[in-house]
């Protein structure tokens, strides 16, 4: 793991960001549609295979700061929902703080998961000898991600940090390794790290079957969700 990677989120002094023009009145839901603008994209993965990632960029004028502004990124299998560009979020980023300081935030949907494609696998190890473009991983993943949006997102610094909590934080964890050179700082919070210490799959080597029956009921029924969510009938 590269050594340069930062695990503590320093992200405002790290990689910068902008100051409010003037503090939000309205609630967060309404800050986030008047200061920021929604884009989405399917990326193409080195083995062809496209990830979905929603994109909120600072709206021109509602910073002091004009830009350009560093990236702030999530990877989740937990869905990057509400989809479509005209449906925004009640919440956005890790904090208010970040919320109101100017930054380009990121939510992409694990391989797999809700919007993207590929074939989902828990925890997914990281490969170290790759011999090919169809050995992926979470890190090449990532890597071929922030190579796309620093290439198409208009307005940002080339500067990228990466966080999340929980089954988030192992996608950040696993992110990092061979990562790529725009990415400054990183914070896995609470990452899932070993299914068989403390983790929730074991506890003391014990199964917990109410813990992970829950669990993977949610993850196996990503589609039906997704259709539930959409107001859409299944058969």
């Amino acid at each position: 793991m590269k050594s340069k990677i930062a695990f503590v989120l320093c992200l405002l002094t790290m990689v910068g960001g902008g100051v409010l023009a003037q503090a939000p009145a309205a609630s967060q839901e309404e800050f986030i549609k008047t200061h920021y603008a929604k884009f989405e994209y399917r990326i193409p993965m080195r083995d062809g295979v496209k990830l979905f990632v929603s994109v909120y960029t600072p709206q021109a004028g509602a910073f002091k700061d004009a830009g350009p502004y560093p990236f702030l990124m999530t990877r989740t299998p937990y869905s990057c929902g509400p989809y479509g560009e005209d449906k925004m979020p009640t919440r956005l980023g890790a904090s208010q703080e970040l919320l109101e300081s100017g930054y380009i935030f990121v939510c992409g949907d694990a391989r797999g998961r809700y919007e993207s494609e590929g074939v989902f696998q828990e925890m997914s190890p990281h490969i170290d000898d790759k011999k090919s473009n169809r050995d992926v991983d979470e890190s090449t993943d990532t890597y071929d991600t922030v190579e796309f949006l620093l290439k198409h997102v208009e307005n940002n610094n080339g500067r990228v940090g990466i966080t999340g909590i929980s089954y988030p934080g192992f996608y950040t964890s696993a992110s990092i390794i061979d990562s790529h050179p725009a990415i400054k700082a990183a914070s896995p919070q609470a990452p899932m790290t070993n299914l068989f210490f403390n983790d929730d799959g074991y506890h003391g080597g014990a199964f917990m079957l109410s813990a992970n029956y829950g669990f993977y009921i949610l993850l196996s029924h990503r589609k039906l969700l997704c259709c539930l969510r959409s107001g859409l009938r299944t058969t």
